[in-house]
Formats: structure tokens, C-alpha cells, sequence
């Protein structure tokens, strides 16, 4: 596994993943102590409830999400953003296409395999 990304991203070079129905992740860059990853959903599609033991901190670039974060739940718009603690249980639902910058820290080397 590389420890590093390449110095620039190139949106449509880079690979994507589908990590639910709806969803599709690309890796923008990373080190061992941050990553960026731009997460594209599309309406109706749900980032289920689940929990992980990096900082998350998440841009909404576009679109409109619900999200729930330990036990508040809150509706952003573009422009908006949001922070997860370690640990703590989070997820969405789209409820217009768009698309989340998610930033981690220290990267998810299990997005990389």
C-alpha cells in the first residue's frame, strides 16, 4: 500500500469506488496523517450509520443531505459542513444529488485497498 498520493488529482483519472447503492468515492489525496475524498450521491442514496476511529471533518460541495451525527440529526445545503468525532456513529441521506469533500485524519487506509 502507498503511504503518499501523487503531488496532483486528476478528477477523471482517478478510480472510483461504490461503497453503497447511489454512492460513488473518489481519493483526491492523502498522507499517512490526511486524506480527501470526494463522495458523489446520488438522490435517495443513504451513508448508513457507522462509526470509525479517525477525526472526519466534511464540506457539502453540492446538493442537500440529512444527517445524523450521535443523536442530532440536522438538514445542509451547499456551502454547508460538518464535524465527527472519533468513534462516533454518523450517517446521511441524500435528498438532492450532491457531492461531500470528506476529510480524515489520519488517513483511512481502508478506503485504499
Amino acid at each position: 500500500m502507498a503511504t503518499r498520493s501523487e503531488t496532483f488529482q486528476i478528477a477523471d483519472q482517478i478510480p472510483a469506488t461504490n461503497p453503497g447503492p447511489g454512492i460513488t468515492r473518489q481519493i483526491m489525496g492523502y498522507d499517512g496523517q490526511l486524506m480527501i475524498v470526494k463522495v458523489t450521491f446520488e438522490k435517495g442514496a443513504v451513508g448508513t450509520i457507522h462509526e470509525h476511529y479517525h477525526s472526519q471533518a466534511t464540506y457539502v460541495a453540492s446538493g442537500k443531505f440529512e444527517l445524523t451525527i450521535g443523536d442530532k440529526k440536522m438538514v445542509l445545503n451547499a456551502g454547508d459542513g460538518y464535524y465527527v468525532a472519533p468513534d462516533e456513529p454518523h450517517g446521511c441521506v441524500c435528498l438532492e444529488a450532491g457531492i461531500l469533500i470528506d476529510t480524515f485524519s489520519p488517513m483511512r487506509a481502508d478506503f485504499l485497498k
